[in-house]
């Protein structure tokens, strides 16, 4: 049985970031508006440390490269560590924005990744809303309404809550919008378009739009918004209580549920499994593990005993 991997988190003040991730989230932040918590991260603008034992200090980009039997030699993605696992507290509302795909972002980005990724939402306020998608119904129409600034006929509002899940493949017009917490599963990969900022400032200057970009690589028409999201009841009426409930499955990435009520067992028989309690407290094979901590369990890992009341979302490569 291998040594459970303990990281310690990147955190990232943003424009529109708030505090809750050390208020409620018991981290110790360096500014009030700390907007990402890269929790699991091999990337080269934050990464992650291992806590304790053998690996104590190493990074996770270090241990990828040097240690590759962890990941059960799952290097067949260029070299670098496939994922990456982030805890984003938005304060106010992020820009509208967009992600290329992996040809694009290879040949315009300088060999980087593209970007799939998944949201869980870890809490959102009554009536909250995010931005999923876009009104433009061919490649014309969008051009004029990114060219002619017409955002509220382009941006689709779609209403969320707490539990939902929410799948962005390349292309998809997105935006989280003030006071929503989400657990986002992705590539690695840092390559983000703005299509709209509202007009902000930062250091008394707009923030860099990239609209030739983002209208290359945005999808026309969009997909439907049952496509994009599972809801919250939907996924409870699926989820077995102290077990692995399967969330998604895509070409990067599978994610699960897992809520431990009591006793529970979880058998490791992926290439690795990062672990994020997102709730409560507990032991893993007597290991005290609580709300905010990130984990992996490496190949060959086997059993873990798991015992508290906690939840937890799960992710490996695909």
């Amino acid at each position: 049985m291998g040594e459970i991997l303990f990281l310690n988190p990147v955190f990232k003040s943003m424009i529109w970031g708030g505090n809750k991730l050390g208020t409620k989230w018991g981290y110790a932040i360096p500014s009030q508006t700390t907007g990402e918590c890269w929790a699991v991260s091999a990337h080269p603008n934050g990464d992650c440390t291992v806590r304790d034992g053998r690996f104590a200090g190493k990074t996770l980009s270090g241990l990828w490269a040097d240690e590759p039997g962890l990941f059960g030699n799952a290097g067949g993605a260029g070299g670098r560590f496939p994922l990456l696992v982030k805890i984003i507290d938005a304060k106010s509302d992020l820009s509208i924005q967009v992600h290329p795909d992996d040809a694009y972002a290879a040949e315009h980005e300088n060999g980087s990744f593209g970007k799939t990724e998944c949201w869980y939402i870890l809490d959102a306020p009554e009536g909250a809303e995010l931005v999923i998608g876009h009104n433009a119904k061919d490649k014309a129409e969008l051009e004029d309404m990114i060219r002619n600034g017409k955002w509220d006929a382009f941006i689709r509002k779609v209403p969320v809550k707490k539990g939902d899940f929410i799948q962005i493949e390349p292309g998809t017009v997105h935006a989280i919008k003030g006071g929503i917490e989400i657990l986002e599963t992705q590539q690695n990969s840092d390559i983000t378009y703005r299509v709209y900022d509202y007009g902000r400032l930062s250091d008394g200057k707009p923030r860099q739009l990239h609209i030739e970009q983002s209208l290359d690589v945005i999808t026309v028409p969009a997909k439907s918004v049952e496509e994009s999201i599972i809801g919250a009841q939907e996924l409870e009426r699926r989820f077995v209580k102290n077990m692995l409930n399967p969330i998604i499955s895509c070409k990067y990435y599978r994610v699960w549920h897992m809520e431990v009520d009591g006793q529970a067992q979880l058998e490791q028989n992926e290439p690795f499994l990062i672990v994020s309690v997102i709730e409560g407290s507990g032991q893993i094979n007597g290991c005290p593990i609580k709300m905010g901590d990130h984990f992996i369990l490496p190949n060959g890992f086997g059993k873990a005993e798991l015992t508290g009341n906690l939840r937890m979302i799960a992710s490996s490569t695909n």
